[in-house]
Parts: C-alpha cells; sequence; structure tokens
C-alpha cells in the first residue's frame, strides 16, 4: 500500500481530520504516512490496534533504537517521554506519589480559588478571547505554583510552551526548549541554595527512595519540562475543546447544566471525542511488528492516532455523536486512549481531570447565557499533529 501524503488532504486536515482518519481505519488500522515537510513515519488509527501498540514493549521510545540522539534530548537530556525500563520506571517511581489522585484532590481549593479570581476578572467584560482570560491562565498558575515558577514568568513560559508543542518555525522548538532549559537549571540551583520550601521542585530536590535514589540535577530539569510542557498545554485545551464542544452541542449543555452530575461524564467524553491531544509521542520498532495485515519493519518510526482511536467504530457506538452520558452506560471514561495506554500512561491525568471539571462546571455556573461570539471569525487552529486545539476562544456570556 501506498504511504498516504498528507499533503494532498490540503489544510482541511488540521481543522477537522476525523473524516480523513475514518478513511484510513476504513482500509486498514495502520497507514505509512509523509507529511509536506517530508518526514515519514506508521500511524496506528484503530482503536484496539492503538491500545496494543501503546503498551507493546517492542515499541521503545528510546532513540537509542534507532541509533541517534534526538534534538530535545541532546538540549535536555533523557526524559521519561525518551526512555524505556527500568530508567523509565525509575523516574516515574520517584515522581508517581505526588500525583496520587488523593495528593491531586488536596489541590482542590486552591484550583477552585483561582477559577473564582479569573472568573471574576473576566465576567465584567462580557466577552472576551476564552483561551487568554482563562483556559490558559488556569492550568499555568497551578502547574506554576506547583512547581515553584515565579508568577511574572508565566506569560513567557506560555511562549516557549506554545512554540514547543506547536511550532511555527524549523526551529522554533529546539529555540524555545535551549530557552526553557536555560531557565529551569537557573530555577533549579535557585532553591537548592534556598531555604526548603513546599513546591513540588523543592520536594524532588529532596525526595530519597526507599534505596537511597534521587534524581540528579539533570533528571530534575527534565521533569521539570515534562510537567510544565504536558502539566498544562493539554489542560488549556481540554477545557477550551469542552467550551467549544459543549457550546456547539446545546441539547448536551443544557442537560450538564440541569444535572451537574454529568459533569465527570462530559469530561471523559470530551477527552474521547475531542481530546487536546490528537497523536502520541513518537516510538520505535526495536523489531518487526504486525499490526491488522500491516507489518512494521525495525527501526521504524510509529505514532497512535489517538483521536482516531477515540472515534472507532469498533470500540464506540455512534463515534461522531457527542453524548455526556456515554461513560455512564461504557465504563468509567468509556475506554479512551485521551491519556494514552500502558506504563507511560499519563501521570498528571488526575490533576487534568480535576482542573477540567472545576472549570467547566464553575463557568456554566456563573456564566449561565455563555455563546459563541457571533462575530468572531474562523478559528485558528494549531498546527501539526500532537495538540488538538485553537488558538482562541471568542465568547460572550
Amino acid at each position: 500500500m501506498a504511504a498516504i501524503e498528507l499533503a494532498d488532504y490540503g489544510p482541511d486536515f488540521n481543522v477537522d481530520p476525523y473524516p480523513y482518519y475514518e478513511k484510513m481505519r476504513e482500509s486498514g488500522p495502520v497507514h505509512e504516512i509523509r507529511t509536506p515537510d517530508g518526514n515519514r513515519f506508521w500511524l496506528v488509527v484503530g482503536y484496539e490496534e492503538g491500545r496494543l501498540a501503546l503498551a507493546d514493549p517492542r515499541l521503545s521510545k528510546s532513540l537509542d533504537t534507532m541509533g541517534y540522539e534526538s534534538a530535545d534530548e541532546a538540549i535536555m537530556g533523557p526524559h521519561v517521554l525518551t526512555l524505556d525500563p527500568p530508567d523509565h520506571t525509575r523516574l516515574r517511581k520517584l515522581v508517581a506519589p505526588e500525583f496520587t489522585p488523593r495528593r491531586v484532590e488536596k489541590l482542590r481549593p486552591r484550583v477552585q480559588q483561582i477559577t473564582d479570581d479569573l472568573l471574576d476578572a473576566m465576567i465584567p467584560a462580557g466577552q472576551g478571547d476564552l483561551v487568554d482570560a482563562f483556559a490558559f491562565p488556569l492550568p499555568i498558575t497551578v502547574i506554576s505554583e506547583l512547581l515553584g515558577v515565579p508568577h511574572a514568568d508565566r506569560d513567557t513560559f506560555r511562549a516557549w510552551t506554545n512554540e514547543i508543542v506547536a511550532p511555527t518555525t524549523p526551529t522554533g522548538a529546539r529555540d524555545k526548549t535551549i530557552e526553557l532549559c536555560a531557565y529551569l537549571d537557573a530555577l533549579i540551583e535557585d532553591k537548592r541554595a534556598s531555604a526548603p520550601r513546599d513546591d513540588l521542585l523543592s520536594t524532588l530536590l529532596r525526595t530519597r527512595a526507599e534505596d537511597g535514589d534521587r534524581l540528579s540535577a539533570a533528571e530534575l530539569r527534565a521533569w521539570a519540562y515534562v510537567l510544565l510542557i504536558a502539566g498544562h498545554e493539554t489542560t488549556v485545551n481540554l477545557i477550551a475543546n469542552a467550551v467549544r464542544t459543549l457550546l456547539g452541542n446545546p441539547g448536551q449543555l443544557a442537560a450538564l447544566r440541569a444535572d451537574f452530575g454529568l459533569l465527570d461524564g462530559a469530561i471523559e467524553e470530551t477527552l474521547r471525542f475531542e481530546g487536546p491531544v490528537e497523536t502520541s509521542t513518537v516510538r520505535f520498532t526495536s523489531e518487526p511488528v504486525s499490526y491488522g495485515d500491516t507489518v512494521i519493519p525495525a527501526r521504524e518510526t510509529v505514532l497512535v492516532s489517538l483521536a482516531s482511536a477515540d472515534r472507532d467504530p469498533v470500540r464506540f457506538p455512534d463515534p461522531g455523536s457527542f453524548d455526556i452520558r456515554r461513560s455512564a452506560t461504557a465504563g468509567r471514561g468509556s475506554g479512551h486512549l485521551a491519556f494514552g495506554h500502558g506504563i507511560h500512561f499519563c501521570l498528571g491525568a488526575p490533576l487534568a481531570r480535576l482542573e477540567g471539571r472545576v472549570a467547566i462546571r464553575t463557568l456554566l455556573e456563573r456564566c449561565p447565557d455563555l455563546a459563541f461570539d457571533p462575530a468572531a471569525g474562523p478559528y485558528e487552529w494549531l498546527p501539526g499533529l500532537l495538540i488538538r486545539g485553537v488558538r482562541g476562544l471568542p465568547v460572550r456570556w
């Protein structure tokens, strides 16, 4: 089967990729893809195959499999998104206790306070960009406070992370990664030299495992990088995608307003229907791997389309319908892959869910007339295959 040329799809693929994913699934669960800039990889688009691939030990996260080092690893050093067991297991074990559902639940009062403060500032205007006024500042404030990042630096972080996850120039992601790494090195050294604080970076500086293991300075920097990027950029788009999708489905929005007991289902259905992560981070075949009738050779790059897998009718009846009651009838989260699967399942999932629930409920309670701004133009969609979302969401209330 010939490789699919994404350039043939044009800009429509960025605006609405789901019909294209549907056509791919109809002709097979795995396809060779070529991007407009010449990159080539294998894309898993089926749900069952995607779930298998995300947990398949034959798919390595380490570029050692390919015999070279990635650009960001050369700057940042290895981190949990580029490591396999046992190194991945060790690093995750040292940080995972800070992100258990019980530990994250203790953040709820502060998340609620930040949410209320943002809405206090936003509501008098009557209209505005929900991303700028609410969806961005909430998670960046939460993760920055959690890590101990000064408030004054948060707008700078937005510029860095936006370019890293959705680069607008060929060297944009690398340039911003270098700047972010230099900042994190200085921040960590400042915390090392200061009196003990109760933020996460300070805690991790002091943390030792039972066997005496602890994070090195480079490992701590890499963790801070991953948590800052994954800890806010994805949640920005979870909140914005949830609002955009609810406003576009007024029957579902009315049902949620009438019964906030459906809130968890609304968040899980948003994650499935219009999740913030369109495609997984890369994996590499350590040997030939078969999914369905397709054999992917060794030393090939593989991505899993989470967006496609979560709209696979084999797993989700009527997958193109947004139904906030779906998880109540099909188990928690309906088994969606928005947070991944296997040993690389998103460490921050409890925090993302908490922020999403608090943000959406409070916004709907305090803005009963929330609606799309009829004067707004077309959306500016984030480029690339990693993050699914829009740069701005003009609304009125």
